[in-house]
């Protein structure tokens, strides 16, 4: 788990901060941003000042919208990577960093080095946390796998409601309608691996 220093790292107003380099490096204007993801400009600037903290779908959506992995998010805070010979990359323990979303979920990012096309992390949802503020569904790019290593997360899907407890895992294409969140009463620890497929690489 990340110290409490790394995972306040990018909390708050890092993580606007963060999507709005993101989006400059893409030349990319807030106004097109805005239109792609069917909200207003002024909503993109909430969230790229701080003022309001994107949703886990939220913020796929805009990383899909601008064609960035989800580890690019993280890049900017990512420090003290060890690089070895034959592209061996080694992140600890104590360095890595966390994006804490609305409804407090939190995001670490798992993959230390480059992963082309991959988007390897951690959530941990607290009770009563959803991926998606409401009770729609969601569908976003890849194909996606998750593992859950503690407490309980129920994946709804327009036509099954799955719930998944401590070893138990899934899988299904990103396409998909569905919803991610934390019916229990304890703290959801999951990992996740989303896999883009033709997308380059994950910096």
């Amino acid at each position: 788990m990340p110290t409490t220093q790394a995972a306040a790292a990018l909390t708050g107003d890092n993580v606007g901060l963060r999507l709005r380099e993101l989006r400059r490096q893409q030349r990319m204007s807030a106004r097109e941003l805005a239109r792609l993801l069917d909200i207003s400009p002024s909503a993109v600037s909430q969230i790229e000042r701080g003022v309001m903290q994107p949703s886990v779908s939220r913020l796929i959506a805009i990383t899909d919208a601008l064609g960035v992995p989800l580890a690019a998010v993280f890049s900017a805070a990512s420090v003290a990577v060890d690089e070895h010979a034959g592209g061996v990359a080694v992140l600890r323990g104590e360095h890595s960093t966390a994006v804490t979303l609305s409804s407090g979920v939190t995001f670490r990012r798992l993959s230390p080095g480059r992963t082309p096309g991959v988007d390897y992390f951690e959530s941990i949802y607290p009770p009563g946390a959803a991926a998606h503020a409401e009770n729609d569904l969601f569908r976003h790019e890849g194909y996606e796998v998750g593992n859950v290593l503690s407490g309980a997360l129920t994946v709804d899907f327009d036509d099954e409601r799955i719930v998944l407890r401590p070893g138990d895992s899934v899988s299904y294409p990103c396409s998909r309608p569905h919803r991610i969140h934390n019916t229990g009463t304890e703290p959801a620890v999951a990992q996740w691996l989303i896999v883009h497929p033709g997308r380059g690489d994950a910096r």
